[in-house]
């Protein structure tokens, strides 16, 4: 009988694991072999070239600058959105004043703010990027607009063309386009949370601010745990190029100041016909992602808390 529900169990798993070995793990072979080539991306023909690729890319100044780019992203994008998004999910769950006969309660109007921050949600990254584009633009950009309109004239930064804004500019947008998904996803997690919990906190002299680092964030850690993990690989993949390719001057400028690993694989593959090169820096994109994610959860671990 065992072995016929082994059986049966398998053969479900045959054809998802096929799809994911075709689709996914095999392009990750591929792209490890291209490393090692000369291919062009373009002609079927190629050489193979032992670790040349690499030396280059240990030689290459704006790999490193891009490197040290997307680290900044993978470490300050997760903190910084994790961050709001706690306490913002806090407020409205939490953060209310208790009403009669309840020892919490939410902020007035909790389930209007959580439709107005995931609202970034809703539209396309491209569509997000080419209104922020718009918006930092130093002449008729709606932030120099309203910095204007409260007397601040002498104050109009070229936002996008100032090589020490540019970055902190993108990552504002990436914030700003995620930070509305984790508030709806933490406050699930607190409205699930026991109120008897609070309530006997609340009796013992406990303020909010405890209450939050007592009760609260341990028991949504493996929620934001999760949140820590997809943050980062959401900053060193798709959504991160997105907004510095559409956005940035370049793109990618000026003098590589928003170049990060995704957008240079792009530059390399599709702009300078260098697939194998391209694929390279892939390879090592994918070692970044891979240890980024290991050590958020090693880090991370603690002794899980029911309830």
């Amino acid at each position: 009988m065992r072995h016929g529900r082994y059986r049966f169990i398998a053969g479900f798993l045959v054809a998802p694991l096929t799809i994911y070995t075709l689709f996914v793990i095999w392009p990750f072979v591929q792209s490890i072999f291209y490393a090692f080539t000369d291919w062009t991306g373009l002609s079927p023909e190629f050489a193979m070239v032992g670790f040349d690729n690499f030396t280059r890319l240990w030689d290459d100044e704006v790999f490193w600058k891009s490197l040290e780019h997307s680290l900044l992203f993978a470490v300050l994008l997760p903190l910084v959105t994790l961050a709001l998004a706690l306490f913002f999910s806090f407020m409205i769950n939490v953060g209310g004043r208790r009403g009669k006969g309840a020892a919490i309660a939410g902020v007035r109007g909790s389930s209007f703010y959580k439709i107005v921050y995931f609202f970034p949600q809703v539209l396309s990254i491209a569509i997000v990027a080419l209104l922020f584009q718009f918006a930092y633009n130093p002449n008729s950009g709606a932030i120099n607009s309203a910095l204007q309109a409260v007397g601040l004239d002498g104050v109009q930064p070229n936002w996008l063309g100032d090589p020490g804004l540019a970055l902190w500019c993108v990552m504002a947008v990436l914030v700003w386009s995620t930070v509305g998904f984790f508030v709806v996803l933490f406050s699930a997690g607190m409205s699930s949370i026991p109120k008897d919990f609070y309530e006997a906190a609340l009796l013992d002299g406990a303020d909010r601010i405890t209450t939050f680092f007592r009760i609260t964030l341990p028991l949504l850690w493996d929620t934001v745990q999760s949140g820590w993990v997809y943050m980062g690989i959401l900053a060193l993949g798709a959504e991160s190029f997105a907004v510095v390719q559409i956005m940035t001057v370049g793109p990618g400028g000026p003098d590589y100041s928003t170049t990060i690993l995704p957008l240079y694989v792009y530059q390399r593959a599709f702009r300078d016909g260098q697939a194998a090169y391209a694929t390279t820096i892939g390879v090592a994109l994918l070692v970044l992602t891979l240890a980024f994610a290991a050590v958020v959860m090693r880090l991370g671990r603690r002794e899980r808390l029911e309830y």
